[in-house]
């Protein structure tokens, strides 16, 4: 494997790590070809025992541990605790997501890590930050959409959750990104980086565009389903065949060419109910009765076609099943096969587009399934530096 197929080559990632969040950071690590060393309880990350949907395999532990090496360390084992020691010594990047409380107890909190590897990139993900009121307490996905407002903005009459672990993944995509720039500032300087990641602050930020509307506007806006709050038409319709398909108009003029396309009717375009998004939003009920009714008398292709001559933006509602066999994906080549202790799956394909970049070979760990050769190459950096 050439430097450029793996970016990360030659980078060692120790994670002590459980659920979504961290993991799914070193996940992406593991992908641009670190070596990531997962370090889980004796009885395993509690991701493991999720489900066993994907050939015996939690869905979500397979989505979030793929290409790592797995080690089980009890850390009131002393002997266990230093080994842990002796892999972050020799680690380029150590993460957690324990809480502060547990780390500080062992020795590993960024505090004391820092000041003995002063090279060494140590990344907490929390739920709500080193300190504060809330620093404490714990947090797991939906308590945190529910701190931040997520629900509130999510659903109908009847507030919903974000139907995947929306605040995991923002923590864990924060801690990616700040990982990689402090790599690139320790290359530049030699100098190693704390970095505290926060559950709550990262979906909060996710969150800014309606919480600023919010605060400076006229307070907590309605949720509006499968229509975009401040922008119309934009939501979903019914096709006379069945189909359930979604049309964005975000312009005037893209109003104007769905009134003389779809709806037959140029002068709509300038109907003073419908002029501007403004007036849009204000008629939304009637708007979107006019729609479903035209769609209504004519065919599901009709329809599409009508909406493709007038360059409208027009996606199919999918459910899952038609989103693993969606030929964009599909034709673009975006899955790959990996192992798993029970056989192989397919999975996606990272969603990395750098040139020159080749996704590493894989594999799911099985629990405290390492090579024992790459762990005394890691504590061997770590003797060296000392």
């Amino acid at each position: 494997m050439t430097e450029f197929s793996a970016p990360l080559a030659g980078i060692v990632v120790v994670s002590v790590e459980q659920a979504i969040s961290a993991p799914f950071a070193t996940r992406q690590l593991a992908d641009l070809g670190a070596t990531v060393i997962k370090i889980e309880r004796p009885e395993g990350d509690f991701a493991r025992h999720y489900d066993s949907l994907v050939k015996g395999n939690s869905a979500f532990f397979v989505w979030a541990n793929v290409g790592k090496q797995s080690v089980a360390i009890d850390l009131r084992n002393p002997d266990d605790e230093r080994l842990l020691k002796a892999l972050i010594a020799g680690a380029d990047v150590f993460i957690h997501n324990m809480s502060p409380a547990a780390a500080s107890g062992r020795g590993i909190d960024a505090g004391t890590l820092r000041a003995e590897y002063p090279n060494l990139i140590v990344c907490v993900i929390s739920g709500y930050g080193p300190d504060g009121p809330r620093s404490n307490d714990k947090a797991y996905d939906l308590g945190i959409q529910a701190e931040a407002g997520a629900f509130s903005v999510t659903g109908d009459e009847v507030m919903s959750k974000v139907g995947f672990s929306v605040a995991d993944i923002a923590a864990g995509m924060y801690a990616l990104t700040s990982v990689l720039a402090a790599i690139v500032r320790r290359d530049r300087t030699g100098e190693g980086a704390l970095i505290h990641v926060s559950m709550l602050e990262a979906l909060t930020e996710w969150l800014s565009a309606p919480l600023y509307a919010a605060t400076y506007g006229t307070g907590q806006v309605p949720r509006t389903g499968r229509r975009h709050h401040a922008i119309a038409p934009y939501g979903t319709f019914a096709l006379s065949d069945g189909r359930t398909i979604l049309i964005a108009v975000q312009s005037d003029g893209e109003w104007q060419s769905l009134a003389t396309h779809l709806m037959d009717d140029p002068g709509l375009g300038f109907d003073q109910r419908f002029v501007t998004n403004s007036d849009r939003l204000a008629n939304v009920v009637e708007l979107e009765a006019l729609i479903s009714a035209r769609l209504a008398l004519i065919s599901g292709d009709e329809a599409m076609a009508h909406l493709a001559a007038g360059r409208i933006a027009v996606a199919r509602v999918n459910e899952l099943s038609g989103v693993w066999a969606h030929e964009q994906l599909r034709a673009r080549g975006h899955f790959h096969e990996v192992q798993t202790e029970n056989g192989p799956v397919e999975l996606l394909d990272p969603p990395f587009g750098i040139s020159g970049w080749v996704r590493p070979p894989s594999s799911v760990p099985g629990l405290n399934e390492h090579d024992p050769e790459v762990l005394g190459a890691i504590m061997n950096r770590g003797r060296k530096r000392d």
